[in-house]
């Protein structure tokens, strides 16, 4: 019985663990990201690291790292607190700085394999209505 119950402890902690590893960091959830979007400074900072025009900070480097697996799965392994923050920066760019959008389309996604996987939420963004990345 107690190794019966041992097993269950290690297993259950494995799986909390593997669980854990498959979600991407939350150390950069509680960053403000209107006050990113509306610093044009800071802004370009972020843009010019993701569209490879300029140096990034570790945390941009990071989110570099991140998209083209973000991409591909839909952002699986973002918690509700970053899906709404994609949804955020989405809408910004492409209601705000469209162009921008074009640049990172281009480097993110030169095949246009995700275009139409994202069509219809970019149409979503662009009318204000949710959208769900």
């Amino acid at each position: 019985m107690v190794r019966a119950l041992l097993f269950v402890a290690v297993f259950a902690t494995i799986g909390s663990v593997i669980y854990a590893e498959e979600k991407y960091t939350t150390k950069y959830d509680n960053i403000d990201l209107d006050e990113i979007l509306n610093n044009e400074r800071l802004y370009k900072k972020y843009f010019d690291c993701l569209s490879n025009k300029g140096k990034c900070t570790p945390d941009g480097a990071e989110l570099k790292g991140i998209i083209p697996e973000a991409l591909t799965t839909e952002c699986a392994k973002c918690n509700d607190k970053q899906k709404q923050g994609v949804e955020k920066v989405m809408r910004f760019i492409l209601t705000k700085k469209e162009s921008d959008y074009n640049v990172l389309e281009a480097i993110y996604d030169p095949e246009g394999i995700f275009r139409k996987k994202y069509e219809e939420q970019k149409k979503l963004a662009q009318e204000g209505k949710p959208v769900k990345y």
